[in-house]
């Protein structure tokens, strides 16, 4: 597997069972663990820091000065979509993040496209043909993420459901794109206009004045600004597709600022995903516009 080529040559040549994993955990002067969905395997090789130095050179291209930004930002992005977290000693300037410095752990994402598996999602998120403004409430590994690019790309090449449409995604952690000296690891479909490291209240209006989307796709929202720029897109006959953590709708409408544009009736879909089982819907609320009020959905399996 292409992800190979950027770990030190000393653990390369452990065992990987590429088909199921979702992780490679490296922390300094301790085991290997590989990640399985919700199962783990602890490899007898003890990380070494030549191991972790190693592995940075490779990741970087021996130019770890070109990728400082990523660095700082806590995650570098690999060609295939791969990501890989890194933590160390935090280097603050003025409240920021400016670098990391004596790198001890790196954890490698597996980038994995999994086509049609928000099909369970979609069919909810038309009405008539039209596109409903969107949230998806998920737990970290409940596969909003993984949920969110497939609807992407089924939203832009058109579905069952509605005609393909102009999408535009802010990645502002280049999570869902994986973009990658402007190409998409990630295939986010035909109609897909993508702008990455970026925030996403900047990200948005600039989507919107300069690409003319339909709908505009978002990860993890949460603060007030975001909620001030799917207001600014609501306002400007822009639909949105986002998704935020939690396990409930009670758990969004604890955050003060997203409950606001929900008290609004800005929402007119909210998804929520089962901690229990990966990708299953949990919950569904859909706004009634007569009544003005949200209904929970039966969920059909």
């Amino acid at each position: 597997m292409e992800i190979l080529k950027y770990l030190s040559n000393s653990i390369k040549d452990c065992n990987y069972d590429f088909k199921r994993l979702e992780e490679i955990r490296l922390r300094n002067c301790k085991n290997i663990i590989l990640k399985f969905n919700e199962k783990e395997e602890i490899l007898n090789y003890i990380v070494q820091t030549k191991d972790i130095l190693e592995t940075l050179e490779k990741i970087t291209e021996n130019s770890i000065y070109t990728y400082e930004k990523q660095i700082a930002n806590g995650f570098i992005t690999l060609p295939g979509g791969h990501r890989v977290g890194i933590t160390g000693n935090a280097v603050i300037e003025n409240e920021k993040v400016i670098s990391i410095s004596h790198i001890s752990g790196m954890n490698f994402r597996i980038a994995k496209q999994i086509i049609d598996c928000s099909d369970s999602v979609l069919k909810k998120l038309y009405e008539q043909g039209e596109f409903k403004n969107t949230i998806i409430v998920g737990a970290p590994g409940t596969g909003k993420t993984t949920i969110l690019k497939d609807l992407i790309k089924k939203i832009s090449e058109g579905n069952m459901y509605g005609n393909g449409i102009n999408v535009g995604v802010v990645d502002e952690r280049n999570e869902i794109s994986a973009m990658h000296r402007g190409k998409e690891e990630i295939n986010l479909g035909i109609r897909t206009d993508v702008i990455t490291n970026i925030p996403k209240n900047i990200g948005i209006k600039m989507l919107i004045r300069s690409m003319a989307p339909k709908v505009i796709a978002v990860d993890e929202i949460g603060g007030k600004k975001d909620a001030e720029s799917i207001n600014y897109a609501s306002k400007s006959g822009v639909k949105v597709l986002t998704t935020i953590h939690g396990n409930s709708l009670a758990d969004v409408k604890n955050n003060k600022e997203i409950n606001e544009i929900i008290e609004n009736k800005l929402i007119e879909e909210i998804i929520v995903l089962d901690e229990k089982q990966k990708g299953k819907i949990k919950e569904s609320y859909c706004l009634n516009k007569e009544k003005n009020i949200y209904e929970r959905e039966k969920i059909w399996f």
